[in-house]
């Protein structure tokens, strides 16, 4: 039995957000480890796995507000990217920012669609 968010390109755009997370973070300073590091994983994913539980929802209004909270955290997410970037940890033109923007583009499309 396939899980109805295994179909939805958002969740897969966001695993692999979620994977590019954690292979950045480990270059991060040992320092950060319980600090920024902690915390830009734990925002990513949250994106995934609120769009799984939205899914597995029986109405669109659930789905809808569990979609919301998986565009908070991908905001989280993007402002610790910046920070990440203004701290030296990053460079701006990591392909992660172009991840970012993927999922952020398919969580208001998604979020559009349930809107009708």
């Amino acid at each position: 039995m396939t899980r109805p968010h295994y179909k939805l390109e958002a969740w897969k755009s966001a695993m692999t957000l979620v994977s590019g997370v954690y292979q950045i973070t480990r270059s991060f300073p040992k320092e950060e480890l319980y600090g920024l590091t902690s915390q830009m994983r734990r925002a990513a994913v949250s994106i995934p796995s609120n769009l799984a539980e939205g899914a597995a929802r029986t109405g669109q209004k659930e789905f809808a507000q569990f979609l919301s909270i998986a565009k908070g955290s991908l905001s989280e997410l993007e402002t610790q990217l910046l920070i990440a970037a203004d701290l030296g940890y990053l460079d701006r033109k990591h392909e992660i920012f172009q991840q970012a923007d993927r999922v952020s583009s398919l969580l208001s499309g998604l979020h559009r669609s349930l809107s009708k």
